[in-house]
């Protein structure tokens, strides 16, 4: 008989200024100790700061360390400052939490996520984002046992990055459909309450795209909301299944192929558009619902050549192998992919 563990954040805190809470919820987490937290240059400024202040004002002993990108390095060098920490903080953006939770995994020590922006669903999912050699990879990692998102200082990142998360809310529809296409097909393992759950966020934000609007604390907390909502699905299904298919696939293709990259969840929302087309869904729906919270649906608002748009077409479904989606294990020629582009809108 299969066995298999499902981690879930224990607590979830969201709201303006819950940041100034984060020793109180340490303590009633049961921590005592060092706690290391992990931030960037920026986020230090933004949340790092306030985080370390209740931290130190709640007796615990705090260390800090300041990382730059999502490598290998960065990984090492926060292991080697949790040497004797009971617990781990990443208090900053996706490339923060992701080392941060990966580090904290392969030191066995607990993580607490806490976003400064809502760009993407790896604030509470049990996977990461590295860069390598090559691009990024995805590898899994342990949930963080909790969640502190300030809903004042999400609030206040540039709007792009809410936009993004948006758009990697919204790519759960092709994601679904994907997943559901390799169930039919090859038997792959499938989870009915991962799936649901996974689509239910989706739509239901979708719905409230009117009320997403720059600077608002309530726009942020939807949408933050949302992202870990994926990110559980993810845990439910011990898979990225529920959050990542075609779309995704493309968007990895596009980190290789383009010279200057736009956001994850930009380029997701723009794959979700296409894929929703090959699938033969909505895609003018997914479109129109981007364009409501002002995230890019065409080359050019994404700022990367159309050039790159049709090469990262043609060789996404080379980006994880094992995954089978829509577009199949041969992929789209170029005079397909263009015609794809163009009859999107995309370029």
């Amino acid at each position: 008989m299969d066995f298999r563990k499902i981690q879930l954040p224990r607590e979830i805190h969201t709201g303006p200024g819950i940041i100034n809470q984060t020793g109180t919820i340490c303590h009633e987490l049961r921590f005592k100790g060092k706690v290391l937290v992990v931030t960037g240059s920026n986020t230090l400024k933004i949340g790092g700061e306030a985080a370390l202040n209740s931290l130190q004002n709640h007796g615990f002993e705090v260390e800090s360390i300041i990382i730059n990108n999502a490598s290998t390095d960065s990984v090492s060098d926060v292991q080697d400052a949790i040497k004797n920490s009971c617990l781990v903080l990443g208090v900053g953006g996706g490339k923060v939490i992701d080392v941060a939770k990966l580090a904290s995994t392969q030191s066995g020590v607990n993580f607490i996520s806490v976003p400064t922006a809502a760009s993407h669903d790896g604030i509470a999912s049990p996977r990461v984002s590295i860069k390598d050699g090559g691009g990024s990879v995805s590898l899994p990692a342990e949930s963080p046992i909790g969640v502190i998102a300030d809903t004042k200082i999400i609030s206040r990142a540039p709007f792009r990055l809410l936009a993004a998360g948006f758009g990697d809310v919204v790519s759960n529809h092709t994601a679904i459909l994907d997943w559901k296409l390799a169930y039919r097909l090859l038997n792959e393992d499938f989870s009915d309450s991962a799936a649901a759950l996974s689509l239910m966020t989706a739509k239901m934000t979708m719905k409230s795209a009117d009320a997403i609007k720059e600077g608002l604390i309530e726009s942020s907390e939807l949408v933050v909301k949302a992202l870990i909502s994926s990110g559980m699905a993810i845990s439910i299904a011990g898979t990225s299944r529920p959050a990542s298919g075609s779309e995704h696939k493309f968007s990895h293709a596009l980190d290789k192929v383009a010279p200057k990259p736009a956001l994850h969840g930009e380029q997701c929302g723009l794959g979700t558009i296409m894929m929703m087309y090959l699938h033969g869904g909505d895609w003018k729906y997914i479109r129109e619902t981007l364009k409501t919270v002002k995230a890019p649906t065409t080359a050019y608002e994404l700022g990367i050549d159309p050039e790159y748009i049709i090469k990262a077409l043609t060789i996404a479904h080379t980006i994880r192998k094992e995954r089978y989606t829509i577009l199949g294990d041969r992929g789209l020629t170029k005079q397909s992919a263009e015609k794809l582009a163009t009859t999107t809108g995309v370029i």
